[in-house]
């Protein structure tokens, strides 16, 4: 387990995690998952409103708990990599630029060029 900010992590690839929550922001952005969420929701209303036993109104509250925090999660995870990602692709075009205007291209425009594909890698 590491610490690090998730695009600072460097490698070649993204990790196990990185794939995972992507994966999950994919599926979570589906209509299907819309369509559990509701369920979910719907279930929980149904069940106190039925006045069933307090295990199920336990079940129902902890589901949803369980759902919020994984999302939440993997919500935050992406957020950080879509914002180191910019931040990262504005650094190179600013350092391009002011090689451009010395009037010699060099390390920074070759970096430009990596960061550019960098969401691949993120």
């Amino acid at each position: 387990m590491t610490l690090q900010h998730p695009a600072d992590r460097g490698g070649g690839g993204r990790g196990r995690f990185e794939r995972f929550a992507e994966s999950v922001s994919t599926l979570t952005s589906s209509p299907a998952f819309f369509g559990f969420c509701l369920a979910l929701v719907s279930f929980t209303v149904a069940v106190h409103i039925a006045g069933i036993a307090t295990e199920w109104l336990l079940l129902a509250g902890d589901s949803m708990t369980a759902v919020t925090l994984l999302l939440l999660a993997l919500l935050k995870n992406s957020e950080l990599r879509a914002e180191r990602a910019i931040q990262r692709k504005l650094d190179a075009i600013a350092a391009a630029l002011l090689e451009a205007q010395e009037g010699e291209p060099g390390k920074a425009h070759e970096n430009l060029r990596n960061v550019i594909r960098m969401e691949e890698e993120i």
